[in-house]
């Protein structure tokens, strides 16, 4: 069992002096930290000249851009120089550089920090280099003191960005500095960046113990004697605990503090009521009082347990993971993607039941956690896709290309694995939404001894490798793994000392990784180094592995979006839950399939547009009544009719659907007479089908393995509705719709600010002169927008759409567009859309500062 009650870090303890939470604080008018958002006011060159980063370079003919930027995304989808492994949008190498002025201020440290640069980024301020950044994922930063011009002096800082190898990842990773930057500076005296730990060890509903260490540099010539306060803050603002303690730092040196406190009747974080509180750190000199740094660390009380017979548990209830998983990019803004854009696509998520995040295959950004805190989604935070050898980028599985351009992390991973992996547990350890750390995604291609021990020929999704339990036995297995040549490097011993490294940072959380290979990789040492084991499209091997190595929680952590990966979990209590691979589609992973861009496995489409698949994990995930209706030609469809009744072709079928869903259509529009195979996914017991009102029959759940209504129904125009039966309120109706001849414009919110993350997202539907939508047709759609906007781009979420982003024109997919904006400047946004003479209504937003 894995808890999270685990004692707080070790270090220098002075002797705390508690104090009542009602006393006054120190006035925090002197302190010295500022931090300053960096992401205005770039140049931006997609040239590469090694002049550009030289201080007195002349760079006014650069383009103006603001970070977070992701250039690839810019660009028109090609199949030059580009590859569909990361959706056939260019690499290459461009500068950035940034003037900006010494502070003229008591600030005695400056640093710039960067939550992620994608890609080989080299770094340098006014000329002299500061150092590099290879892997595009983990945070960084440089303390730049010693390297600034006298204050009120300009300063140059250059970034080159070299993606010149532009097949280094199986996805789309975008290009440039495409996470936040900020300019931080402090005293001499200051807790450094990512330099607090919270805990808490001890929760009940009356009490719960915080503990927190707290990182403290003193980087002055002389001692400093000074008073560390802590106050937990809670949502409404309130001091619901303060401790002081006093302690002396002697030059050029740092310690860390631990203070204990305690929080009565807390509020604990939970995935329906995602309570944060804040821990605000302040250093005062002794003699003066004055506050010289605050240094303030959100985080949430909560308790999870991990079980391998019971599962998994969220402050003390048994709690079925309910996760999917999710690539860093998010359709038309690429890999730079505002707040807003992943607030729309996980309330959706969440919506359909959704509750928990894997982080595909890479640390996510620190706005993203922000964001799943708040939401109240649990997160599985992974670090690597690859470690000491290398993935084929375009092929999956081990390395079968020798290029340039293929080349990825593991160039680098030798130097500096330990560096990225620390930077990102450090970054993110305070997050509660952050259940478990996965060191690696199906690194075990990459060891040949592995793919060689299992007795699968090949990875083969219809069957040899999916669905059928290991052919030879744990004992042959074991023989044939050591018969093997054990390489240069061994996997259990990488994932050692991995795991090891996260757990000198966080003992709190368990470690996991995602096993392709789950039968070799338990008998070789490698889950030695796990606490969890996640099992990656091997939900056939549950009860195989809980009766051979029933000490560890086994779970999905990747497995497709369909019923019966989730029947396996509910089935079974000792599964903790699954990961489904996708929440949502993602650029890439499309090798030679030309003009497909994008996978197409995800619940909801690039352009975060429901699909099938969405509805039938929201039957399963949601317990608010539901129901969807979907239809299809019989001949086109699984079924047919035998005695007057609709059955499947196959009936087993269902049982080894993989990632994509069967073709099925959401209207009502066929010829006279056609027979077609109607079905609803839902979560009611029965519903009843209705043609105009008339019944068709009911439909009950226990008589359908497949967890789908279905009946076959002689097409007639008008309205097909389906209906819950009982209590269960739930219902959809599809509508013959008639000629095209109107557009509907809608946008979830009218006012927005000038900030980077807020945006606005208009979708487009073409309609009838009823306003029933069209979905069987597309059209050429314009977007006129006036006014204070920045066009993001256009969309229309299907893979094999290669139309350009950047732009205000699109042709729709199954009648259905998108359209994001965001705020330049004060002012009023007028949009509607046209397509030849047919116009939308018009739809306005306010901007505000």
């Amino acid at each position: 069992m894995i808890g999270i009650s685990i004692g707080a870090l070790s270090g220098c303890i002075p002797t705390p002096v508690e104090k009542d939470s009602s006393d006054s604080r120190h006035d925090a008018s002197n302190i010295s930290r500022v931090e300053n958002n960096f992401n205005k006011d770039w140049l931006f060159n997609l040239d590469d000249d090694k002049s550009f980063n030289q201080f007195g370079y002349e760079d006014n003919a650069w383009r103006n851009v603001n970070v977070p930027h992701d250039w690839s995304v810019e660009f028109a989808f090609t199949q030059e120089n580009t590859d569909g492994a990361t959706g056939y949008l260019p690499g290459g190498v461009a500068w950035y550089r940034k003037h900006f002025t010494t502070p003229v201020s008591d600030q005695q440290k400056h640093f710039i920090h960067f939550d992620g640069i994608y890609n080989n980024a080299e770094i340098w301020i006014n000329g002299k280099s500061l150092g590099e950044q290879h892997y595009g994922y983990s945070p960084f930063y440089f303390d730049v003191t010693n390297d600034l011009n006298p204050e009120g002096q300009e300063n140059v800082i250059a970034i080159r960005v070299d993606r010149s190898r532009y097949i280094d990842s199986r996805w789309y990773t975008g290009s440039g500095i495409y996470r936040d930057v900020s300019f931080i500076s402090t005293n001499s005296l200051y807790i450094p960046v990512w330099g607090t730990y919270v805990t808490t060890p001890e929760i009940s509903n009356t009490q719960a113990t915080v503990d927190i260490a707290i990182e403290i540099n003193n980087d002055a010539t002389i001692a400093r004697d000074f008073t560390l306060t802590t106050d937990i803050v809670n949502a409404a603002g309130e001091i619901v605990a303060t401790m002081d303690s006093t302690s002396v730092l002697e030059k050029n040196s740092n310690q860390v503090l631990t203070q204990q406190l305690i929080v009565k009747s807390p509020n604990k974080w939970d995935i329906d009521s995602p309570y944060l509180y804040k821990a605000v750190s302040k250093l005062s000199e002794l003699t003066s009082g004055n506050v010289v740094d605050e240094y303030i660390t959100p985080f949430g009380i909560r308790e999870i347990e991990f079980d391998a017979n019971t599962g998994f548990s969220l402050n003390g209830k048994a709690l079925k993971i309910k996760g999917v998983n999710l690539h860093h990019d998010a359709g038309l803004v690429g890999a730079a993607v505002p707040n807003d854009v992943w607030r729309r696509r996980l309330e959706i998520l969440k919506d359909a039941g959704v509750n928990a995040i894997r982080t595909a295959h890479n640390p996510a950004s620190a706005a993203f956690l922000d964001l799943c805190d708040e939401m109240g989604f649990l997160v599985q935070a992974e670090i690597f896709d690859e470690y000491d050898n290398p993935k084929d980028k375009r092929l999956n599985q081990q390395e079968r290309h020798e290029d340039y351009i293929s080349r990825g992390y593991t160039e680098y991973f030798q130097k500096d694995g330990k560096k990225d992996l620390v930077a990102s547990v450090k970054r993110d350890r305070n997050h509660p939404s952050i259940i478990m750390w996965s060191i690696g995604n199906e690194i075990e291609w990459t060891y040949p001894r592995y793919p060689k021990a299992t007795g699968y020929f090949d990875m083969n999704a219809n069957g040899n490798y999916f669905f059928n339990p290991p052919f030879i036995s744990p004992e042959e297995i074991v023989k044939r793994f050591h018969e093997s040549e054990e390489g240069e490097y061994v996997l259990a011993k990488t994932a050692k000392k991995l795991s090891g490294w996260v757990k000198e940072l966080d003992l709190t959380r368990p470690v996991t990784a995602n096993l392709i290979l789950p039968s070799v990789s338990h008998i070789t040492g490698y889950t030695d180094a796990l606490d969890v084991i996640g099992y990656s499209y091997r939900r056939v091997i549950y009860d195989y592995g809980h009766r051979l190595f029933p000490d560890k929680m086994i779970m999905g952590t990747e497995n497709v979006v369909q019923w019966h990966e989730w029947k396996a979990v509910e089935d079974r209590d000792f599964i903790g839950g699954t990961f489904l691979w996708t929440g949502i589609d993602y650029m890439g992973e499309s090798h030679n399939k030309w003009p497909v861009k994008a996978t197409a496995s995800g619940m909801l489409d690039l352009a975060g547009f429901e699909k099938p698949s969405y509805h039938m994990m929201k039957s399963l995930w949601s317990e608010q009544p539901s129901i969807y209706l979907t239809t299809q030609l019989m001949e086109k469809s699984p079924y047919e009719v035998v005695d007057n009744n609709i059955v499947a072709r196959n009936p087993d079928a269902w049982k080894t659907y993989v990632w994509f869903w069967h073709d099925v259509n959401n209207y009502w529009q066929y010829q006279d007479k056609d027979l077609i195979a109607v079905e609803a996914y839902t979560n009611c017991s029965a519903a009843e089908l209705f043609v105009n009102n008339k019944s068709q029959g009911i439909a009950y759940l226990k008589d359908a393995p497949d967890h789908i209504l279905k009946w076959s129904v002689t097409y007639q125009p008008g309205d097909l509705m389906v209906k819950g039966i009982g209590d269960c309120k739930a219902e959809d109706t599809l509508r013959t719709a008639g000629v095209f001849n109107g557009i509907d414009l809608t946008i979830d919110k009218s006012q927005i600010t000038t900030n980077y993350n807020d945006v606005v997202h208009l979708v487009v539907q073409l309609v009838d002169d009823k306003q029933n939508p069209i979905t069987f047709l597309d059209a050429d759609i314009e977007f006129v927008v006036k006014g204070p906007a920045k066009i993001l781009g256009v969309d229309n979420g299907a893979p094999d759409n290669v139309q350009e982003f950047q732009s205000n024109r699109i042709t729709t997919s199954k009648g259905q567009a998108l359209l994001i904006l965001q705020g330049k400047d004060i002012g009023e946004i007028t949009v509607f859309a046209k397509s030849a003479n047919v116009i939308s209504n018009t739809e306005v937003i306010k901007v505000t500062e």
